[in-house]
């Protein structure tokens, strides 16, 4: 009688052939993660053609050159041409490593570029768009904008809806319309945040307590979007983030900053540029002082390495 031999199990290769098809399936899912990203920056991409000569070429982030961005929140509700609700001046700088955020005031006079008056800095998006608004920032901060990201604050709730709500650090206990908001830890879906930002008026800290929430959100949504819990979700991100963002930068763009600017990313330290609140004509303007507007214009020319000599 026969004996038939059991054929022993050969662990590695069981291993070896697991190991193989998950690198498959991470594969495809790395080339879904990628297919969908790539075609979120080609739905967000809109260049600001009367400035392409003037900005940043690939190459300089490839070199790894301090560089800015305008960061603007808008309110584009139907029937309105929109308003900057919110604007950041982000100075990225990776030889130290650091990140300078300064939220300019909506209510801050100052001369809007290519109308030929002063108004409140915010008023330059309805005039003329995403250019005015460059143009009139880089006149009042005295530095080159490189590149701009422009939010559809109303389609902004949809993306923190999608990375599944944001955990912010609220200092003010206070209620806005239906919505609470306690002091301390606090979990907010996309149109709780909204709400969080967009209030001021019961802010002691006025405009700049409304400022600090801001940033606390968009730090927020960035740790959330970059989380482990979130890779699942990063075509729904992409896809939302396709829908309400327009912004000049280029996919080789966006990923060499991601790859030699990460570290700065770390260490984002908030600026204040302090202001002084008058009415005029029944209007409510914040006036900036030409010593204060040197002095926050040097910070971030020292930031992005320019001769600040004059």
């Amino acid at each position: 009688m026969r004996t038939r031999k059991r054929r022993r199990l050969n662990w590695r290769n069981i291993i070896g052939l697991l190991l193989f098809i998950l690198l498959i399936a991470g594969g495809i899912y790395g080339f879904t993660v990628y297919h969908s990203f790539n075609k979120a920056v080609a739905t967000m991409h809109e260049p600001l053609e009367d400035k392409q000569s003037k900005k940043k070429q690939p190459e300089a982030l490839e070199r790894k050159e301090p560089f800015s961005v305008l960061m603007l929140g808008v309110d584009e509700r139907e029937g309105d041409s929109g308003r900057s609700d919110t604007m950041i001046v982000l100075t990225v700088n990776p030889n130290n490593n650091s990140v300078k955020m300064l939220s300019i005031p909506r209510d801050t006079m100052t001369e809007i570029v290519g109308k030929g008056k002063e108004d409140k800095i915010n008023h330059a998006y309805a005039f003329g768009g995403v250019p005015m608004a460059v143009n009139t920032v880089e006149e009042f901060l005295d530095i080159p904008i490189d590149y701009y990201v422009k939010i559809n604050m109303e389609g902004f709730k949809d993306i923190i809806d999608t990375v599944g709500g944001i955990n912010v650090e609220n200092d003010l206990a206070f209620k806005v319309e239906e919505n609470s908001f306690p002091a301390g830890k606090i979990h907010l879906n996309g149109e709780e945040a909204l709400a969080f930002i967009r209030m001021r008026y019961d802010d002691p800290n006025g405009d700049f307590g409304r400022q600090e929430r801001q940033r606390q959100v968009i730090q927020a949504v960035i740790k959330e979007g970059a989380s482990i819990s979130s890779l699942s979700k990063a075509p729904d991100i992409f896809q939302a983030i396709g829908s309400n963002v327009k912004t000049n930068l280029t996919f080789e763009e966006m990923i060499n900053i991601q790859k030699n600017y990460k570290e700065a990313g770390k260490n984002i330290e908030q600026l204040t540029i302090q202001s002084e609140g008058k009415m005029i004509e029944n209007i409510y303007y914040g006036m900036v002082t030409l010593a204060e507007q040197k002095r926050i214009q040097d910070e971030l020319k020292a930031q992005l390495e320019m001769n600040t000599d004059s």
